[in-house]
């Protein structure tokens, strides 16, 4: 029998446009996990180059890694500060539950 070889998927390899990242982090507040979001948002910021977004969001690059992992818990000033780096803005909407 073959041996299926596999490799770890990592989501910042596939976050080529703009579309692609708007399309994930909505998949991400749409499932509303503190967690996912800040590590969907660590995906974006590794897709786009994480030294480049914590120098737009005047954060440490390594606090940044720390925070957008999936075991991290940044500030909401610390997500609005990465959003506004990525070109991104946070809206409402009302839900439809």
């Amino acid at each position: 029998m073959a041996k299926i070889q596999t490799r770890p998927w990592d989501a910042a390899d596939d976050l080529e446009t703009e579309e692609d990242i708007v399309l994930y982090l909505e998949a991400a507040f749409e499932d509303g996990d503190p967690g996912l979001i800040a590590a969907a948002l660590g995906d974006v910021a590794r897709a786009k180059g994480m030294t480049t977004v914590a120098a737009e969001a005047g954060l440490g690059r390594e606090s940044l890694y720390k925070a957008l992992s999936p075991d991290g818990n940044p500030e909401f000033a610390t997500v609005l500060k990465v959003l506004r780096a990525l070109g991104l803005r946070l809206h409402a909407s009302a839900s439809s539950a």
